[in-house]
């Protein structure tokens, strides 16, 4: 691990930060520091403040967005209150957690460009910086086209090669591979790995994902619910010594760490407590429990073979209840479907963005009561297809059919009785100016009574932890808050297909 010097990087003291029209800080009071070299994962649970803490490294926060801050924050012996956002640019890169919001030209080769060409960086320089970094992050082939055409996973790693050209000694990172399969997080971490290797740079990382992270990072600090520091360590001491704490706080793990929590409370060792795939299978290679007895009141499920591990993801235990209540009942959704039409059907879907096709030739169809996942790799459709069932874009009439409506021929309104969907960027669904009044916006436009708006939506703001932010304005949430309340806005309209994309991110 990196030794400190005298002077750190990034020097944070009892930073609280509490946003306009809010009353409660998030952070509330935080101190840490960032040494060159290092890589720190800030964690913490949704509504703690990770996010602005962030903005108010490179001063956006509160020179740009307003906000009480309190404590201070220094990066490379700068005051990032005091010190004008574009002059800190050339100290902190950053990669936002919506990478659209970071994105303004027209090619991928000009968004990369246009960070050092503001530095008024002489043009073969500027040329070089987004060559190296568009070739990073896999993405130098395309570096003519519209970062428009680009999918999600695409446009987070064209904002993390917009972060890497500025060359900038800190790099601050939020949820940088919230939208990548795993391929593109591979490559992502390899270009990191690289960047930081000779020394000079630092990273700061929030990160959900932390199969991947765990690996990388040098240092873990946590903030509580209540946006005060909770834990400052090492992997070892913070996520291998702290796992419960942590798991019990809301704050992401690794997903073998989850498997092997989970294992321990069935009765197996595993000490130490595994971080990644390989250490949970030598753990489990090495348990005697696996052929002793199962202690008194416990019986042990057979385990997956060591090959498959890697792809354990524990499903919460109340989601994985009612799965197995909905699949064991003798009326579920499975049990009916035999004799019923599909209640979504496509047929011959041909769909293009721009000059590209991206979707050809699909059929497909979904019973009713089905729960079905669309995966595949970045750029794959993915999204073109659940916008098209939603009528979000509008598929070629006659090959799209919910509920017998033909989605191509339909009027927004007509749809949104059928179809609750859920956009992979939450803020691009919200309409009102409080929490509460985007949940009950659907409830009013059945011309319910006020008293069973109220009920309703009450029951469904503390159903998904938001009750104390119903006055708040849903731009001011979190990126989890936010994400909770999007899925809210759809499932309180009760439409008979409910359509996510990205819904956990």
């Amino acid at each position: 691990m990196p030794v400190s010097p005298a002077v750190p990087l990034l020097r944070v003291r009892e930073l609280g930060i509490t946003h306009d029209g809010e009353t409660t800080p998030a952070p509330a009071s935080v101190s840490f520091d960032v040494a060159p070299g290092e890589v720190v994962l800030l964690l913490g649970p949704s509504g703690s403040g990770k996010s602005t803490l962030t903005l108010a490294l490179n001063g956006l926060l509160p020179q740009a967005v307003p906000a009480t801050v309190t404590g201070s924050v220094e990066v490379d012996g700068l005051d990032t209150q005091a010190t004008p956002v574009a002059e800190l640019s050339t100290r902190v890169g950053m990669v936002f957690q919506d990478p659209d919001a970071q994105l303004v030209t027209g090619t991928l080769l000009d968004e990369v460009a246009f960070g050092p060409e503001n530095l008024r960086m002489p043009v073969a320089e500027v040329l070089a910086r987004a060559e190296e970094a568009l070739r990073r992050v896999g993405l130098w082939e395309r570096r003519r086209e519209n970062p428009d055409h680009l999918s999600g996973g695409g446009r987070q790693r064209l904002a993390i090669a917009c972060a890497l050209a500025m060359g900038s000694p800190l790099l601050v990172l939020d949820e940088p591979t919230a939208n990548l399969d795993p391929a593109g997080i591979e490559e992502v971490y390899a270009a990191l790995a690289e960047l930081v290797a000779a020394g000079d740079r630092a990273i700061l990382l929030v990160e959900h994902n932390l199969d991947a992270a765990v690996g990388f990072v040098d240092r873990v600090v946590v903030l509580d619910h209540d946006g005060f520091l909770a834990a400052d360590g090492s992997v070892d001491d913070v996520l291998r010594g702290r796992a419960d704490d942590l798991h019990a706080m809301g704050v992401w793990l690794p997903v073998s760490t989850i498997a092997a929590l989970r294992l321990r409370r069935a009765g197996f060792r595993l000490d130490p407590l595994p971080l990644t795939p390989d250490e949970l299978r030598a753990a489990l290679d090495a348990e005697p429990a696996l052929s002793a007895p199962a202690p008194a009141g416990v019986s042990h499920a057979p385990l997956p073979a060591a090959s498959a591990i890697r792809t354990i993801a524990p499903i919460p235990d109340a989601a994985a209840a009612a799965l197995r209540k909905r699949h064991e009942s003798p009326n579920s959704g499975s049990a009916k479907r035999g004799g019923d039409a599909p209640l979504i059907r496509v047929r011959s879907l041909t769909l293009r963005r721009g000059r590209t096709e991206v979707l050809h030739g699909v059929d497909l169809d979904v019973p009713r009561g089905a729960f079905v996942a669309v995966v595949g790799a970045n750029g794959a459709g993915k999204t073109s297809l659940i916008q098209a069932l939603a009528g979000v874009v509008s598929p070629p009439k006659g090959t799209v059919h919910v509920d017998g409506l033909d989605v191509g021929r339909a009027d927004a309104r007509t749809l949104s009785s059928r179809i609750g969907f859920v956009f992979q960027n939450p803020e691009h669904q919200f309409i009102a100016h409080t929490v509460f009044d985007e949940i009950a916006h659907g409830l009013r436009r059945q011309h319910l009574s006020d008293d069973e708006v109220r009920a309703r939506t009450e029951a469904l703001l503390e159903r998904f932890g938001l009750t104390a932010k119903a006055e708040s304005h849903p731009f001011l949430l979190s990126g989890g808050q936010k994400r909770r309340l999007s899925v809210g806005t759809a499932l309180v309209a009760g439409a008979p297909v409910l359509v996510l994309d990205e819904p956990t991110f």
